[in-house]
């Protein structure tokens, strides 16, 4: 895809709420860890969409079904049907509909959602290599899924069928820390048999249909902690995002970043869905300013000076950096600029 190259966060007039009709917002690392809502998440949700927006669930974990994940988000006080849910088992599942005949037996290797998605698209879901099945698929299916599930997929996948996967995250938030996601189950069978699963889970544009397709979307802000999921997504589908820094991606990360991981807007947590985003001005010559910092990028390393808010100074960092890092990533060194903002 040929894309200009961002070099900075976009400023916004308006609250983002008000400048985007649907928020597609990613649920690991964004609404909950481990189960429990994240700090303003419930009450910066209510406050968006009581002043019209839309707010759309998108996520790449394919284990619960959209009825479960509603259920989910409504005990931690945030009311949502299932129909406001979009998960890579439905992407999956579509995926696979439009390659397999009606009613074609699928070996699942993962939980209830795939097989629940998988039946909304007419196809039955089978539990052995030998229910003789015209397709494999795999999709998270939490820290109890036995290692001979993976056996079964790899004597299917073996006899010629064809192998998909709801996604290939590689970990997954939790209470207690990052714990291995399905990516890490997927390269489990890659390496046993050789093969390469088809995709449908963010960032690829499979997901990305499903999600438009089922919201109705005009205006859309993705809205991740992701830079490889998420604003990945984001960038081949053509739309806006939003990073939150309350999931995986950390301060040196989002600066090293290569333009397809590179959001629109940094924000701290959800209220930044409430604010206006700030303007970052100035050039690589002059240096970048937002708020009372200033960034530019020397020999070495990202230099930073001046005071304010930790996000305006991250900002300024950004826009140094991936203007230093064109079409390649930043690799100057900003150990020193991030300690300054306690990031």
């Amino acid at each position: 895809m040929s894309r200009s190259v961002r070099t900075r966060p976009a400023g916004s007039g308006p609250d983002l709420s008000e400048a985007y009709d649907t928020a597609l917002l990613d649920l690991d690392g964004v609404v909950y860890a481990g189960g429990n809502a994240i700090a303003h998440a419930v009450d910066s949700l209510a406050a968006a969409r009581d002043g019209g927006m839309r707010l759309a669930y998108v996520t790449n974990n394919a284990l619960r079904t959209p009825d479960a994940v509603a259920a989910h988000l409504t005990e931690l006080g945030i009311p949502t049907g299932a129909e406001d849910v979009i998960t890579s088992a439905q992407a999956v599942a579509r995926l696979m509909a439009e390659q397999l005949p009606s009613g074609a037996r699928v070996l699942v290797i993962g939980g209830e959602g795939l097989r629940v998605a998988l039946r909304e698209r007419g196809l039955e879901p089978v539990e052995s290599a030998e229910d003789d099945p015209a397709a494999v698929v795999q999709g998270f299916g939490g820290p109890e899924l036995p290692w001979g599930r993976f056996a079964e997929a790899c004597y299917a996948i073996e006899r010629g069928v064809p192998w998909y996967a709801s996604n290939t995250d590689l970990t997954i938030p939790g209470a207690r820390g990052i714990a291995p996601g399905n990516g890490a189950a997927v390269e489990v069978v890659r390496i046993a048999t050789g093969a390469e699963p088809q995709v449908a889970g963010k960032p690829l544009p499979p997901m990305h249909r499903e999600t438009i397709l089922r919201t109705g979307a005009r205006r859309p802000l993705v809205v991740g902690d992701r830079l490889d999921t998420d604003i990945e997504g984001a960038f081949n589908g053509e739309v806006d995002s939003l990073l939150v820094l309350t999931g995986v991606t950390d301060g040196a990360q989002l600066l090293a970043a290569a333009p397809q991981h590179r959001p629109t807007y940094v924000d701290a947590d959800l209220r930044g869905l409430l604010t206006g985003q700030p303007e970052v001005t100035g050039d690589a010559e002059g240096g970048f300013r937002c708020g009372g910092w200033t960034a530019t990028a020397g020999g070495e390393r990202l230099e930073l000076d001046g005071d304010g808010a930790a996000l305006d100074g991250l900002r300024v960092l950004c826009a140094a950096a991936w203007t230093a890092g064109g079409e390649q990533g930043c690799g100057l060194d900003s150990g020193k600029a991030l300690a300054r903002l306690g990031l």
